[in-house]
């Protein structure tokens, strides 16, 4: 049986996805298949794949038409035949020991492997790193998760497919934040998650400013989809018992990314998030609860983008 199903996403990736794919082919451990979920790009993506289809039979490309990452990472999905199931995105890569790695920590068959992840920047490389775990069940092993980095990426786990398949998980199709309407729901019904301090996984961050008009426009639209696939959460974690540390998450993760956006945005959505009832899924007496209500009900919007930063990811 093949042991891994990599799936690549691939639309306008022709400056990275060489390097990509090559890291896949490099990969010291070859019991794989590389599932290509193609776009029809408007570069030279197409071409480049082509010319790795013919050197390598692990291969399936799938030609899907404005289809967008959600339902490229499902249409993938559908399509594998791994035990595990692996999400790589195009302009990302692999280290050469990173399905040798993965499958040596696989031994007692976790529902979810979690490794770590480098930042990779024209001019800098940030490692990230995490206390490991064996085994814990998906709420316990929340409380460690949640206080690192790339909680919600796709990418930073390996997923049992019986598991995957069972639970009937879909990344919502359209949504620019489709990670952060799954991944919370996939920990949190796991019953084994194991986390390994390996850094196999190397994510591009693309040069360009966060507030040019394009890419601006894309973090409105984000946050239009977190807000939007926040509801459908609270009504999924109903089902699941002591999901209040989930639920704070996902309150955390929608008043911090609003202070990422300009302040005239920010103002509207501080409305569209208390609409929410955000208080009721944060703890009570609890300091940081005082803060965060405080500040969602007024317009400290200073301190609340420069201070309260550190606060949202404890």
């Amino acid at each position: 049986m093949i042991k891994f199903s990599i799936i690549i996403p691939v639309y306008n990736v022709e400056k990275y996805i060489e390097k990509c794919l090559q890291s896949v082919f490099n990969q010291t451990y070859n019991n794989y298949e590389c599932i290509l979920v193609c776009d029809k790009s408007t570069d030279n993506s197409d071409i480049i794949v082509d010319k790795f289809i013919k050197l390598n039979k692990k291969i399936n490309k799938i030609t899907a038409i404005n289809t967008g990452l959600s339902e490229a990472r499902n249409i993938g999905v559908n399509a594998s035949s791994g035990e595990y199931i692996l999400f790589l995105d195009g302009d990302d890569y692999y280290e050469k020991d990173f399905l040798e790695t993965i499958n040596s920590n696989l031994f007692d068959q976790p529902d979810l492997l979690r490794f770590q992840v480098r930042e990779v920047y024209p001019d800098k490389i940030i490692n990230h790193s995490e206390v490991s775990f064996d085994n814990k069940n998906g709420i316990d092993s929340f409380d460690y998760i949640k206080k690192y980095h790339f909680i919600e990426n796709a990418w930073a786990y390996c997923y049992k497919t019986e598991f995957y398949l069972k639970n009937e998980f879909s990344f919502m199709k359209g949504c620019v934040a489709e990670d952060f309407g799954l991944i919370p729901l996939i920990i949190a019904k796991a019953n084994k998650v194991k986390s390994i301090n390996y850094i196999g996984y190397n994510y591009i961050q693309r040069e360009g400013s966060l507030m040019s008009n394009k890419n601006y426009n894309h973090k409105i639209k984000k946050m239009d989809d977190m807000i939007f696939q926040a509801k459908n959460l609270y009504k999924k974690f109903k089902d699941i018992d002591n999901n209040e540390k989930f639920l704070e998450f996902i309150n955390n993760s929608l008043i911090y990314y609003s202070t990422t956006l300009k302040y005239c945005d920010f103002k509207r959505f501080k409305y569209e998030i208390k609409e929410l009832n955000v208080y009721d899924y944060i703890p009570n007496n609890n300091f940081k609860r005082k803060i965060k209500k405080m500040l969602i009900k007024g317009n400290a919007y200073i301190f609340y983008n420069f201070v309260l930063r550190y606060l949202w990811r404890k």
